[in-house]
């Protein structure tokens, strides 16, 4: 095991940082109170490639890996971008490139990639229904052959980026979960052109996270091509887990990120503010808590680290990236629920930054799975317990 970064990736650290230097925490917190889209944060990190880091070089992408974008994620995060920078450029460099790199047709490649890398298309992912939440198998969005065509129906809820992105990975039904032969069997996933008529999109008011919105997306006789289909009609299922892995190991990346810039900022205004004549970092009440943060949010890296070495190498790694994203979870709460308590009151003001991290954290236990599912799911398939639901 090597645990040392290479010259690339330190590179990829380096410019990262460079870019978070230029929007720092301040930025982040008028366009939340603004609900405004950063603008010139995604042209910056555009320009420095982050939106190519997997995409390959014939494209117009650096053809690195996913432990490489997890590496700019969390130096982007900490840096003083916080979960806002990761989440502005997530759904097009999870839910876009990979699904399309790994799965996509040479056309699809060839017509989605280099407008990706060149920051010219967004991209978001039409998978969360109302009545579905967890269980994907259970989609009711529809897609029904007709001559060339499929005509597809139905609603997905809490769609990050629907508003702006010019392309959906959307997942459908071709056949009903009752009359597959396996659970697993009868999804279609669809590479779909946005906007468009029959596509409603509707932004959701939510808790935080406020510079990208999230959306009710309503289908309405939506038509699209069979040249439309990413991968294999029904069998949709194992290019969508190389969709969800991603995006675990790279939320994992950005709340560790988080966990670190709000402990950077607990542990300096710990150096700095006295009372009783000593600074609050000498009680042990302070200091125990911050320390464990940094040994929960190193040992929560570690794991995410090697879910996504994993995934680049061809492994399996379900269970590596569902305990990556449940730690990662744990830690960044953690060490921004302290670094909140370490400030005292400053920290539930809007201009110390804390109380905007504190709402950008607690969503990742909702979002992309809950943290009871990710347990249930290690219970299961690690473990080898009874299914528990």
């Amino acid at each position: 095991m090597d645990f040392t970064l290479t010259e690339e990736q330190r590179m990829i650290v380096q410019a990262a940082r460079d870019v978070a230097r230029d929007f720092p925490p301040e930025y982040w917190r008028e366009v939340d109170q603004k609900h405004e889209f950063p603008e010139e944060y995604r042209k910056a990190a555009v320009e420095a490639g982050f939106l190519g880091t997997i995409i390959p070089e014939k494209y117009g992408g650096a053809g690195l890996g996913m432990l490489d974008m997890c590496i700019c994620i969390e130096a982007l995060s900490s840096g003083g971008c916080g979960i806002s920078g990761m989440w502005t450029i997530g759904p097009t460099a999870i839910f876009g490139t990979v699904p399309i790199t790994r799965h996509g047709s040479k056309a699809q490649k060839e017509k989605y990639l280099p407008r990706m890398a060149s920051g010219e298309l967004e991209f978001c992912m039409g998978l969360t229904e109302p009545d579905a939440g967890s269980n994907t198998l259970n989609t009711q969005t529809t897609a029904v052959k007709e001559g060339d065509e499929y005509i597809i129906n139905g609603r997905k809820v809490f769609i990050t980026n629907a508003d702006r992105a010019g392309g959906m990975l959307l997942i459908t039904r071709t056949t009903p979960l009752e009359e597959a032969a396996s659970k697993i069997m009868g999804l279609t996933l669809f590479l779909v052109d946005l906007p468009d008529p029959a596509v409603e999109v509707v932004p959701i008011p939510k808790h935080g996270l406020h510079c990208v919105n999230s959306c009710d997306v309503f289908i309405d006789d939506l038509r699209v091509s069979e040249d439309d289909i990413l991968g294999k009609k029904g069998k949709g299922w194992l290019p969508l887990l190389d969709v969800l892995n991603p995006e675990r190991v790279g939320v994992s990346a950005g709340v560790i990120g988080c966990g670190f810039l709000a402990l950077g900022k607990a542990v300096d205004y710990a150096k700095k503010r006295k009372v009783f004549g000593r600074p609050i970092g000498a009680h042990q009440a302070i200091q125990f808590p911050l320390a464990t943060a940094k040994a929960k949010l190193e040992t929560a890296r570690l794991m995410t680290y090697k879910a996504a070495w994993l995934m680049d190498n061809g492994k399996e790694c379900m269970a590596e990236t569902s305990m990556a994203k449940l730690m990662a979870v744990e830690a960044g709460e953690y060490a921004v629920y302290h670094a909140m308590q370490t400030f005292g009151g400053y920290g539930y003001a809007v201009e110390y930054d804390i109380e905007r991290w504190w709402r950008e954290v607690n969503l990742w236990r909702l979002a992309p799975v809950t943290q009871e599912m990710t347990l249930a799911g290690i219970g299961q398939h690690v473990l080898g317990l009874p299914s528990s639901y």
